[in-house]
């Protein structure tokens, strides 16, 4: 009696679904971009902290400045607060004045919103249509502070700093607004390292927050908050930056497509 044949069996088809190894792993579009993070956190380093450079970005500051203090407001009233005092000034610092509240988590919720808010800034940069969507946060972000500035140099650079960003849209099919966005979200992302440099070569009037960390808990010294929240903004700055890897692998013709989409220009 002859045994029964056994189906042969179907050769492994591969998966749908990437791997994770070769989701991670960038193109080489997406290199460049690493690349530029780089050279752009060295570059910003240097414009924040050299005498008269440093007034250049007076307007980008005054963004970056003012988001973080929005974070402390926030935190301050979400946890029964009272705002007394709000300051944004490009020179001496940000400072927000508060009575009651949690103070922890008011201190901790301005490096916070400034590394989440900085991420979001940074994804701009791996794909056009997030840098079109992200493009009207600073337009009104750059406006807002000129409440607070009677320097004319500073509303004059806000105006070109403004023009620029509307002529990004017209540029390589806005394709050049992912490098403006890249720039603030670095700006954001590591902006305790801007903090502690004004706080350590200009001893600017308002203390940096690691400052304030050490005031709050003493048997820990500023440098120690300094390192660990710059720690922990490099390992944001880093995730989000795998994050846009892994979410945006498209090449320079499907961002465009995609893009346009998107009030085209």
């Amino acid at each position: 009696m002859a045994s029964p044949t056994r189906p042969p069996l179907a050769p492994p088809t591969a998966s749908s679904s990437p791997s994770l190894p070769s989701a991670i792993t960038p193109s080489a579009d997406q290199i460049v971009v690493l690349y530029v993070i780089i050279a752009m956190a060295v570059i910003i380093f240097g414009f924040w902290n050299v005498p008269g450079i440093r007034h250049l970005i007076n307007p980008l500051k005054l963004f970056t400045i003012g988001a973080h203090e929005l974070f402390h407001i926030i935190a301050a009233i979400l946890s029964g607060g009272r705002i007394l005092r709000i300051t944004i000034d490009p020179h001496v610092g940000g400072a927000t004045i508060v009575e009651g509240g949690k103070p922890t988590f008011i201190l901790s919720s301005g490096y916070i919103g400034s590394s989440i808010l900085g991420g979001l800034f940074v994804l701009a940069g791996w794909d056009t249509l997030v840098a079109k969507v992200m493009s009207f946060v600073l337009a009104v972000g750059l406006i807002l502070p000129l409440k607070l500035v009677r320097d004319k140099l500073t509303i004059v650079l806000t105006i070109i700093y403004e023009g620029l960003l509307i002529g990004f849209w017209f540029i390589d099919h806005a394709g050049a607004l992912r490098w403006y966005c890249l720039f603030i979200g670095v700006m954001n992302v590591l902006f305790v390292v801007w903090d502690v440099a004004d706080d350590r070569f200009f001893h600017k009037t308002n203390d940096s927050d690691c400052t304030q960390f050490a005031i709050l808990y003493p048997s820990i010294g500023a440098h120690v908050w300094a390192t660990i929240w710059i720690a922990f903004q490099l390992g944001v700055l880093a995730a989000f930056a795998v994050l846009g890897i892994m979410v945006f692998k498209r090449t320079t013709d499907q961002m465009n497509e995609e893009a346009a989409r998107f009030l085209p220009t």
